[in-house]
C-alpha cells in the first residue's frame, strides 16, 4: 500500500464547541478538504475522465479531540476497490496523539449524472488502485 496523502488543518476558534474541542460535525469536512486537496495534488481532474464520486456512507470513530490553533494531520488513503465504490480511509492525530479515524465509502457516477460507473484506470492508478 502506498504512503497515505497528508492533509494538515490548523483548527480555528469557530470550529470548536463550548467544551473547547472541534465540533464533530466539522470532521466530515476535514475530510472532504482532505480528499479534494489530494486529487488537486495529484493534478488529477475526475470530471475530465467523465467521471465523478459522491459520498454514501461515512463511519467516524473519535479516539481524542483538537482544540484552537492546534495542527490535525489527516492521512488519506484509499483501502477498499471495489467495481463502482471504493473506500477511503482518514486517520487524524495531533502530533502522536491520535484524534478520529474515518472510513468513508464512495460510488463513482459519470460526470453530471446519478449513474454508476467504475472508476477510468487512469483515474484509480493515481488514487493507489
Amino acid at each position: 500500500m502506498a504512503d497515505p496523502f497528508i492533509h494538515r488543518v490548523r483548527i480555528r476558534y469557530g470550529e470548536v464547541d463550548m467544551q473547547r474541542v472541534v465540533f464533530n460535525a466539522h470532521y466530515l469536512a476535514y475530510c472532504d478538504d482532505a480528499i479534494e486537496s489530494w486529487t488537486r495534488g495529484l493534478g488529477l481532474d475526475v470530471a475530465a475522465h467523465g467521471w465523478d464520486f459522491m459520498l454514501k456512507k461515512a463511519v467516524i470513530e473519535w479516539a481524542g479531540s483538537a482544540t484552537v490553533a492546534e495542527e490535525l494531520d489527516i492521512a488519506v488513503r484509499v483501502t477498499r476497490w471495489g467495481n463502482t465504490s471504493f473506500d477511503v480511509t482518514y486517520s487524524g492525530a495531533v502530533g502522536e496523539r491520535p484524534v478520529f479515524s474515518c472510513v468513508v465509502t464512495y460510488v463513482g457516477v459519470r460526470h453530471g449524472t446519478l449513474e454508476t460507473m467504475p472508476p477510468p484506470p487512469e483515474v484509480r492508478a493515481a488514487l493507489g488502485g
